[in-house]
């Protein structure tokens, strides 16, 4: 993506910040200091991120509590955006949560089972707006998958092809197109009249 097309996107997240929380829910191992989500924070200050002491123990039951005590202290709809395990605690406190949730980015979700979370994930549409984007060689979910969780979820599928587990082992730096992606969640959001300007 182009620096001007970057500098259009983070303008209109400054502007959108005015109206939503944003809300970054890493995954296991809390996305390091290459990871996009950190790199979006360290560029666009308009970010809160999930904190919590355990990052290295994959606990989805942990992960909705930070994100719950987050979302108590947020003051407008948040967007949140989440990675891997982040992703499956996006669903569960959209889910939860609607009128704390204004839409949600889900980056390369895991797959429920394989952290033994498929009893907390809901199985139905979560009633906010969103994105799944997926890879065709994530080894954490199948794309088949993430098809079949985007339908149950209600989110757009974005296919981004063979891009692994979207993160820096697969060549992920600042992720200029997941801005933008960002970027059309919100003005679907605002044109779908969910928040007042």
């Amino acid at each position: 993506m182009h620096d001007r097309t970057t500098l259009l996107c983070q303008n209109l997240l400054r502007a959108a910040a005015q109206r939503f929380d944003f809300v970054l829910v890493p995954g296991r191992f809390n996305s390091g200091p290459e990871h996009w989500q950190s790199l979006w924070q360290k560029n666009l200050p308009i970010w809160q991120r999930v904190e919590q002491r355990h990052w290295n123990d994959p606990d989805t039951h942990r992960l909705n509590g930070s994100l719950r005590r987050l979302l108590a202290s947020c003051k407008r709809p948040a967007l949140l955006v989440g990675h891997s395990l982040g992703a499956l605690a996006s669903v569960c406190l959209a889910a939860e949560l609607p009128h704390k949730v204004a839409g949600v980015m889900l980056v390369a979700p895991a797959e429920p089972a394989k952290f033994h979370a498929e009893d907390d994930v809901p199985c139905a549409a979560l009633g906010v707006p969103g994105l799944l984007v997926a890879s065709h060689t994530d080894p954490f979910m199948s794309f088949a998958r993430a098809e079949h969780w985007a339908g149950l979820w209600g989110c757009e599928l974005i296919d981004l092809g063979e891009a692994g587990h979207i993160n820096v082992d697969s060549g992920f730096g600042p992720w200029c197109y997941g801005l933008a992606l960002l970027c059309q969640l919100v003005t679907e959001i605002e044109a779908a009249g969910k928040v007042q300007p």
